[in-house]
Parts: C-alpha cells; structure tokens; sequence
C-alpha cells in the first residue's frame, strides 16, 4: 500500500482543494495513518467530531457566547426563562496559537452537515492558506478522497 506509506498524494491533494472529503473503511486505522503522515509533514492537527457543529466559523474560529441549560425553576428578575449568556473560547483555538505553522483541522461525521455548513468550510479554508480541512463524509470499502467543492455539486 504505498499511499499509506508516503501519503504524498494526500498531501498533494490537500494543497490543491484546502478541503477535501474522505471516505474511510469502517473498521479504521487509514486515517490514523494519514494523520501521522500529515503530523510528519508539519501539520499541527485538530481532530473533532461535526455533531453540534452550528454554524462551523463561528464555533471553530470565533469567541461565541452560549446558554447554558434551562434547569427548573430559576429567579425571573435576572435572566430567568434564557440564563445568561457565557462566553466560549473558539474550538480550534489551539490550531492558531502558532501563525505560521501549517494546520489540519480534521472532522469526524461529516455526514451530518449541511450543504451550506460545508459551503462555509471550504470558504473557511480558502480565507487562511496554512488551515487545511478534512470532512469524513461516510465508509467505504477502501480509503478514498475527493475535494470538497465537487463532493458538494455532484454528492460522489
């Protein structure tokens, strides 16, 4: 198998679209690898899962406010029906600690996104050259890839 030796095709295509699509056998192990492979390539990585995304630049990438649980019964003077809105650190604010180094932000149950939702990820990785995007988009008998973009218009 000598993608997942060198993962040098990975990596090109990576470069080329910024945001690819992926599709690996369930039984796991070929997106470890090419994890390593990119870690060795000097990628800073960031592994997530997609679920309870919202809106991905915001939450990824932006300081964002969230409520907390409505528990019972709580004082109506001061915020009682909605709770008081806390500030949230972005995601992904570990990937941009470091400027210049590159970075791959690598999303888990992808399939759960919406068109726009992965519209906006690839306008994400379009905005900063050194993030780069993986989306797992489902299984697959054996690893493939596509870029985002045409995953999107044509759905593989």
């Amino acid at each position: 198998m000598p993608l997942l030796l060198s993962g040098e095709k990975f990596h090109d295509d990576l470069y080329k679209h910024g945001c690819l699509a992926v599709f690996a056998p369930l039984e796991g192990g070929s997106e470890t690898r090419l994890l390593r492979r990119m870690r060795a390539k000097g990628f800073k990585t960031f592994i997530t899962s997609a679920r309870g995304l919202g809106d991905p630049e915001v939450f990824l990438l932006k300081l964002h406010g969230i409520r907390p649980p409505h528990l019972g019964h709580q004082n109506v003077g001061r915020n009682g029906a909605l709770g008081e809105v806390q500030q949230v650190i972005p995601v992904a604010a570990e990937l941009f600690n470091d400027k210049d180094k590159k970075k791959l932000l690598w999303l888990i149950e992808g399939q759960v996104l919406s068109q726009s939702e992965l519209a906006s990820l690839i306008k994400i990785s379009q905005d900063d050259d050194t993030l780069k995007i993986v989306v797992e988009m489902g299984g697959s008998r054996n690893l493939q890839w596509q870029s985002l973009g045409k995953y999107i218009t044509n759905e593989f």
